[in-house]
């Protein structure tokens, strides 16, 4: 978090509106156009992989049987309590799944921390080298736009659906569309209800995750704006309520993440139920 760099004439309501669009292939008027990609969301979205695969590889290479060091011991924490979470959740097989389940909570989480970089930066950089003509928009955060969202909640259904071909065959998993809850004499609403409820997951999954990161990334942005008053209020407020901002949201970041993670092995969970 940083003051606003106002050099230009910008309203605030302009500020915020050209910190909230995309570096994106083309202008995006739709909610739903597959035609248009956030080169942005899927730059940070990589990065954010990338990095948390090099920090587990880290934490394996260096692993000791010893005591452990304060990285080591964090990630041992973190790897028990996303297996015990998928022991109580999951009943089956776990080799693939706890894994899976580490890994969104650590990608995730990463995605979600990068809204603690200066509002500001790369607008002042991209200017700094001259690259503010060619790169007019940026955002860094992937989980603050609602299609890198999906996208990952999209990921989760296909893992549902294939989880519930794998345990209950094609036919099981065709018969429960069509017999559950209300029996196989009412299949067409019983198929109705089921395609209902994979999209309010899938919907849901996304859209929450998106709400509280776009508020979050929001009111950073409200309070770069009150750094940006010229005025000892303007100053001492933005230090003071960016620094109360910045602790909650720490909370927000991981719980969000957590959340996430929960959900997913909810519903891969259920794909594991027989009705």
């Amino acid at each position: 978090m940083t003051a606003a760099v106002l050099d230009a004439p910008l309203t605030p309501s302009e500020y915020i509106v050209h910190h909230l669009g995309h570096l994106a292939t083309s202008h995006q008027s739709k909610i739903v156009d597959f035609s248009v990609i956030n080169i942005d969301t899927v730059f940070w979205s990589v990065f954010a992989g990338v990095l948390g695969c090099l920090l587990m590889y880290v934490a394996a290479r260096g692993a000791t049987a010893g005591v452990p060091g304060r990285f080591q011991a964090f990630v041992e924490m973190m790897v028990e309590m996303v297996e015990n979470q998928s022991k109580e959740i999951v009943h089956g097989d776990r080799s693939f799944i706890a894994p899976l389940a580490l890994t969104v909570f650590v990608w995730v989480a990463l995605m979600n921390s990068l809204d603690f970089l200066p509002v500001d930066m790369f607008s002042s950089f991209f200017k700094l080298v001259g690259l503010d003509g060619i790169i007019s928009h940026h955002r860094a955060v992937p989980t603050a736009d609602l299609n890198g969202t999906m996208g990952i909640a999209l990921g989760v259904l296909v893992l549902m659906l294939f989880y519930s071909v794998k345990i209950k065959g094609v036919g099981g998993f065709v018969h429960e569309l069509l017999a559950a809850p209300f029996g196989i004499w009412l299949a067409p609403f019983n198929l109705l209800l089921n395609l209902i409820e994979f999209a309010a997951k899938t919907v849901s999954l996304g859209m929450r995750l998106f709400g509280n990161m776009y508020a979050g990334e929001l009111l950073f942005l409200l309070i770069a704006l009150l750094g940006s008053a010229a005025t000892t209020f303007g100053f001492v407020g933005h230090v003071i309520a960016g620094s109360i901002w910045a602790i909650f949201h720490i909370l927000i970041v991981l719980l969000q993440a957590f959340i996430f993670m929960m959900l997913t092995l909810v519903y891969i969970g259920q794909a594991h139920e027989k009705h």
